[in-house]
């Protein structure tokens, strides 16, 4: 039986959703909804459902939806769906705070339901072709930049655009935080519009996390070091470096360290090793889909989403914590003078 699906929120993102629900066959979508109706008129003629204001209206008639509105409204319609009986996958961030949050992943374990979170870039398909071999990075390195886009100000950049590459880090992280160090700039709006963030974990492992939203262009790219393993993956074009140190055979040695060898050849053969590079043209899949597929299995099978909501909870009190690092940054860049 195909599971009734909704999307409450027709901007940017429902949009996308609400496209990706139409055309997948293990699901029917019922209704869009939002407030501003004619938004939710326009999107369900062009996916071939019905339009309603409110998510009231979605109680009884679905099993599951996609909640895509601003972060300050999360909390409030995802509890009251998911005390209703209704799976819920909702935006990141989960909410717009940690107790909002606690609330929201309370409700769906007290229900018995299935929360999932859009941290999408878990659904990337270069960060899925690296996961095997990140399996301890000792020092990370993420750069998320992006041209101002006055949809997004409702949060600062750490919940904007942050707390993706948070995730990330979090999916890896093999011990727990230890450690917070971070500073930002409020540029066009008055929240932080730049941040760094340097995360620091029990086990040794330093995450250097950048996040602008008013940059020249769009970069998302994320780097991982490990013993004898770089990994360097550029999210928005999908594609994926590899460079690995690899035993050489002792009768490969002599070759490697023989005349004409490069001095970093040479030099690593001299211990045995060899530089092996590997890179990956654009690699194929599309995030989002990938991302509602996962949920609509987890729907169906009752088991927890690529991003359950105890993970969408712990990468959201991370970016809040990162949040009160550059809010108390803020004043001593005030107190310094012009030059």
């Amino acid at each position: 039986m195909a599971i009734r699906v909704a999307v409450v929120g027709a901007g940017h993102l429902g949009t996308f959703h609400g496209r990706i629900y139409a055309r997948d066959p293990r699901c029917t979508l019922v209704a869009v909804v939002d407030v501003a109706e004619e938004k939710a008129a326009r999107l369900a003629s062009e996916v071939g459902c019905r339009a309603r204001g409110s998510y009231r209206d979605l109680i009884g008639n679905v099993d599951a939806v996609s909640v895509a509105t601003p972060t300050t409204t999360h909390e409030e319609i995802s509890v009251n769906l998911l005390e209703a009986g209704i799976d819920v996958l909702v935006e990141k961030p989960l909410a717009p705070d940690a107790g909002a949050g606690r609330r929201v992943v309370a409700a769906a374990r007290e229900h018995g339901r299935v929360l999932g979170v859009g941290q999408i870039e878990r659904c990337n398909p270069a960060f899925l072709a690296a996961r095997k071999d990140l399996t301890a990075p000792r020092f990370i390195e993420s750069h998320r930049l992006s041209t101002f886009v006055p949809r997004s100000i409702d949060v600062d950049v750490v919940l904007d655009l942050m707390i993706h590459d948070i995730d990330l880090v979090l999916s890896l992280a093999a011990s727990p935080l230890e450690s917070v160090d971070a500073v930002g700039v409020p540029v066009i709006t008055g929240e932080a519009d730049i941040a760094n963030a340097r995360l620091r974990f029990e086990d040794g492992c330093v995450a250097n996390l950048t996040a602008s939203r008013v940059f020249c262009q769009r970069m998302r790219k994320i780097r991982f070091f490990q013993r004898n393993l770089y990994v360097s993956i550029d999210l928005a074009a999908r594609r994926l470096e590899r460079v690995r140190l690899m035993p050489l055979r002792p009768s490969d040695i002599a070759g490697a360290s023989a005349a004409g060898a490069t001095p970093e050849a040479a030099f690593l053969a001299h211990r045995g090793l060899a530089l092996e590079r590997g890179i990956e043209a654009e690699v194929q899949g599309d995030a989002l889909a990938t991302e509602i597929g996962a949920f609509l299995d987890a729907c169906e099978k009752r088991i927890s989403p690529v991003v359950s909501g105890e993970d969408g909870l712990r990468s959201l009190e991370v970016a809040l914590e990162v949040r009160r690092a550059v809010l108390a940054s803020l004043p001593r860049l005030e107190r310094s003078p012009p030059r």
